[in-house]
């Protein structure tokens, strides 16, 4: 495995000491990367849906929890083989887990389960305190205030 070494970015950050985490957790194999599958869509400028394929599974067999902006979705099928043979046996009920690392600020609005497709919205809600502003500058000697509408 490589190792990387993100310290010239911290003289240029403050305050982001998730960001070498999150890029290891990005670059590392996910072991079972390719089930569920899954979309992520952009659906307006500070809106998202994740949609993942969970065909066979039950709104009581899947669990959403987010903790510490990560967004885990896992699902668990209670085997139900009695008095079946199966010839062939394609369609996956193994258990999963899914984990998605949400930004700041970035909310779970609802889920939905429909026709085998679990649908979780997302929304992005800064705080008005944490929105850019405009900051007044007053002269040492009393001078004049300038008006930050006039200084953009």
């Amino acid at each position: 495995m490589r190792s990387s070494d993100y310290s010239p970015l911290y003289r240029t950050i403050v305050g982001f000491d998730r960001l070498a985490n999150l890029i290891d957790a990005a670059s590392g194999g996910d072991a079972g990367a390719g089930y569920p599958p899954y979309n992520i869509e952009q659906t307006g400028e500070d809106a998202y849906r994740i949609d993942l394929a969970v065909a066979g599974f039950g709104q009581d067999e899947i669990e959403l929890e987010v903790r510490d902006n990560v967004l885990t979705i896992s699902g668990r099928k209670e085997p139900n083989d009695e008095g079946r043979t199966y010839l062939h046996r394609g369609i996956a009920e193994r258990a999963f887990e899914r984990r998605f690392h949400l930004a700041d600020h970035v909310v779970v609005k609802g889920a939905r389960l429909e026709n085998g497709l679990l649908s979780v919205e997302l929304a992005r809600e800064v705080p008005e305190a944490l929105k850019p502003r405009k900051i007044a500058i007053e002269s040492a000697g009393g001078g004049k205030l300038i008006d930050s509408k006039k200084a953009a």
